[in-house]
C-alpha cells in the first residue's frame, strides 16, 4: 500500500468534541512543532456552540514556510465518533488514521488505501483517573504523547511549554507530562514507529512571533493612541477589546497615582457601542469599537453619521460567515461592501485589508492616524481566520516618541490670531476641513456638529449648491484618502505575463503559495495584493496592463470584484472571478485549480 512519507511538510488534523479540552493539547501539539525550528500555522475550526458540537484542528507543518491552508489532510486524528465518516473520506491515500481503539469498530469503518493506528485511549486513562472529567481532559495529553514518538517529536520542548503554562502550579505541571509520558510508552512498546512523516529540527523560524491578529489588532490600537473602547461582545472580534483591556492594564496606567488612562465600555448594544465612539471622536479622544458584520449592521446609522458629520471613528470588523447569524465561527471575506458604502445615501469609506497579525498590528495603530487625518470612519477589515488564529508574521515595530498624526485641528493661538475658521470649508483643495476640539478656545472656534446639511461654516442650509459643495469636497476627501492609505503590493512574474491576479487579506498566504506552483507549471501571474480601500491609482493600471485579472476572494458574490467595477468603470469580462465561501480559509490547491483551469479553458478557445 503506499505510503505518504514527507519530512516537516504534511497536514494534521484533529477531530474533537468541542468542550473536551482538546483545543489546549492540540495547540500544545503545534507549539512543539515550531518550538523545533518548523514553520506550523494551525487553525481552530469550532462551532458556534458552548459544547458537545464537533470541532476540528488543523495544523500545517511546512519547512519551507507556506502559512495558508494547503488542502489534503495526511493524518486524521479522529477522536469524534459523529464525524468518523466525513473524517476517513478527507484523508489523502497513504495517510495515517490514528484513532482510539478501546471499543473495536468493523473493518467496513476503515479504508484499503489509509494506514490505521489504533490506541485504547479511554482503556489508559480509565486505568490510571479516576475522576471523569480528569479521565477525558488527559485523554488529549496522551495522544499528544503517542504523536511525539510517531512523528518524532521532541518530547522536552512539550515539558517545557508545560513548565511555562503551569509556573507555579506544579501540582498541574506533573500530571500533565505523567498523562504524556503514559502516550509515550505506549507507542513506543505498542506502535509502529516512526511514520513516513515526521519532524526533523530545524532552524526556519528566525526572529518571528506566533501571535493571532485580534491580539494584535489590540495592541496596535495602544500603539495608535487609543484610549477609549466601546463595544459589545460577538464572535470572532470580542477577544479584540479583551486582548486591548489586558494592554491597556499595562501600558494605560498612571505609575504615579495609579490612575487608569483610559476608557473601556462594554455597551447594552452595538448602537450603543458605536455611539460612543462617535462622541468619543468628536471630543478628540482616539476611540474605536470592535465588531463583526451583523454589528456593523446595527450601527450603520451612526457610520453615516460620522462620514457627514466628519468625526474620526475606527472600526475593526473581524469577518465571519453571513448573512444574518449565518456562520459565527467561520471565516469570509463578505462584508466588503457594506463597508465601503455603510450607511444610507452616498457614502463611501476607508477599509484597511491586513493579511496577516503583523499587519493587523500595523493596520489598527494607521487607522486611528488616518480617522483623525481624514476626519472620518476607516474600518480594518480582518477576518476570523486571521483574528482568532495564531500565526507567524515578522514582530511588530514600535516607533518611539513618534508622534500621532492628528490632521487639520486648529489651535487657540490660530483663532485667536483671527484665522478663519470654516468647519466643513476646503481650504486647499484635498477635500479635508480644519476642526477644533471642545473647549479649544473660550468664544472662538465653536461649531454646531449636524447630521443635516449646512454651509462651509456649519450653518443649516437646504441650498441645492450648498449641499453639492459639501458631496463634492467629501468625494475630494475620499480621492486623497486613496493617497495616504497602504499602497497595493505587486509581484511580478519572471517573464511577461498576459495574465493578473488580484487578492487581499487572508487569501494571501494560500496565494503566495499558489503563484510558485502556478508558475512551476508553466502559468505565469502578475499578482497585487490590494492593502486598502479607495483605490490608489495604480489598481486600474494594473488591471489595464493584462488581458484578464483573477480576483481571488472569500464570498459568494464577488464583492471585491464589484468594488472594482463600480469604483473604476472596468470592464467586468475582465476581471475573473475565483471564489471560495464554504466558511473554511481559502487553500492554495483551490486557487490553483480554478486558476488552471480557466487558463485551459482560455488556451481551448483561442486554439
Amino acid at each position: 500500500m503506499k505510503r505518504i512519507t514527507a519530512v516537516n511538510d504534511f497536514v494534521v488534523k484533529f477531530a474533537n468534541v468541542n468542550g473536551s479540552g482538546s483545543a489546549s493539547a492540540n495547540e500544545l501539539f503545534a507549539k512543539s512543532i515550531l518550538r523545533m525550528g518548523v514553520p506550523v500555522s494551525p487553525r481552530n475550526i469550532f462551532p458556534s456552540n458552548i459544547q458537545g458540537l464537533p470541532t476540528w484542528y488543523e495544523v500545517r507543518v511546512s519547512e519551507q514556510g507556506w502559512l495558508g491552508r494547503r488542502g489534503g489532510v495526511d493524518m486524521m486524528v479522529a477522536m469524534n465518533p459523529q464525524t468518523w465518516e466525513a473524517d476517513v473520506a478527507e484523508l489523502s491515500p497513504g495517510g495515517y488514521l490514528f484513532y482510539d481503539n478501546t471499543r473495536p469498530l468493523p473493518p467496513s469503518a476503515f479504508r484499503d488505501d489509509v494506514h490505521v493506528i489504533g490506541m485504547p485511549l479511554t482503556e489508559i486513562c480509565n486505568a490510571v483517573y479516576s475522576d471523569p472529567r480528569q479521565r477525558q481532559l488527559f485523554k488529549n495529553i496522551v495522544y499528544v504523547g503517542a504523536l511525539s514518538v510517531l512523528l518524532e517529536i521532541d518530547p522536552a520542548e512539550i515539558e517545557k511549554l508545560f513548565g511555562e503554562q503551569y509556573k507555579g502550579k506544579e501540582k498541574l505541571l506533573a500530571s500533565n507530562v505523567q498523562a504524556l509520558q503514559l502516550g509515550r510508552e505506549f507507542a513506543q512498546e505498542h506502535l509502529d514507529a516512526p511514520l513516513g512523516i515526521r519532524v526533523k529540527r530545524a532552524d526556519r523560524v528566525g526572529d518571528r512571533i506566533f501571535v493571532d491578529g485580534n491580539s494584535a489588532a489590540a495592541l496596535g490600537c495602544v500603539y495608535g493612541g487609543a484610549t477609549v473602547a466601546a463595544w459589545y461582545p460577538i464572535t470572532p472580534s470580542s477577544s479584540v477589546a479583551e486582548a486591548f483591556q489586558r494592554y491597556c492594564g499595562k501600558f494605560r496606567v498612571d505609575p504615579d497615582t495609579g490612575q487608569n488612562r483610559y476608557a473601556i465600555v462594554q455597551a447594552e448594544d452595538e448602537i450603543a457601542s458605536i455611539g460612543m465612539v462617535v462622541g468619543a471622536g468628536w471630543n478628540g479622544a482616539r476611540a474605536f469599537t470592535a465588531t463583526s458584520g451583523p454589528g456593523v449592521s446595527l450601527m450603520t446609522e451612526f457610520i453615516g453619521l460620522a462620514y457627514f458629520a466628519e468625526i474620526p471613528v475606527t472600526i475593526i470588523n473581524v469577518q465571519r460567515g453571513g448573512p444574518s447569524t449565518g456562520m459565527p465561527t467561520r471565516t469570509q471575506q463578505a462584508d466588503i461592501l457594506s463597508c465601503a458604502y455603510a450607511s444610507h445615501g452616498d457614502t463611501k469609506h476607508v477599509l484597511l485589508l491586513p493579511e496577516d497579525p503583523h499587519e493587523c498590528f500595523e493596520h489598527a495603530a494607521q487607522a486611528l492616524d488616518l480617522a483623525d487625518r481624514l476626519q472620518t470612519p476607516v474600518f480594518v477589515m480582518t477576518d476570523l481566520d486571521i483574528g482568532m488564529n495564531q500565526r507567524l508574521c515578522e514582530p511588530f515595530g514600535w516607533r518611539e516618541g513618534g508622534a500621532y498624526d492628528r490632521g487639520k485641528v486648529m489651535s487657540a493661538e490660530e483663532l485667536e490670531a483671527g484665522k478663519d475658521f470654516g468647519r466643513y470649508k476646503d481650504v486647499d483643495g484635498d477635500g479635508i476641513p480644519w476642526r477644533t476640539l471642545p473647549g479649544t478656545h473660550p468664544t472662538r472656534g465653536s461649531y454646531f456638529t449636524r447630521g443635516t446639511t449646512r454651509d462651509p461654516y456649519a450653518r443649516y442650509s437646504e441650498r441645492g449648491p450648498d449641499y453639492m459643495y459639501n458631496m463634492e469636497r467629501l468625494l475630494r476627501k475620499i480621492r486623497t484618502a486613496a493617497t495616504l492609505v497602504p499602497q497595493p503590493v505587486v509581484r511580478r512574474a519572471a517573464g511577461e505575463a498576459r495574465l493578473g491576479v488580484i487578492y487581499f487579506g487572508s487569501t494571501s498566504p494560500a496565494m503566495q503559495e499558489a503563484l510558485d506552483v502556478l508558475a512551476a507549471e508553466g502559468i505565469e501571474l502578475d499578482a497585487m495584493r490590494l492593502r486598502a480601500f479607495p483605490f490608489p491609482d495604480s489598481v486600474p493600471e494594473f488591471i489595464a496592463s493584462h488581458d484578464q485579472v483573477f480576483v481571488v476572494e472569500q464570498n459568494r458574490d464577488a464583492q471585491m470584484r464589484t468594488l472594482l467595477v463600480n469604483e473604476l468603470e472596468v470592464d467586468p469580462a475582465r476581471l475573473v472571478k475565483v471564489l471560495h465561501y464554504d466558511g473554511t480559509p481559502i487553500t492554495a490547491r483551490f486557487i490553483t485549480g480554478a486558476i488552471t483551469a480557466h487558463v485551459q479553458e482560455l488556451g481551448e478557445k483561442v486554439a
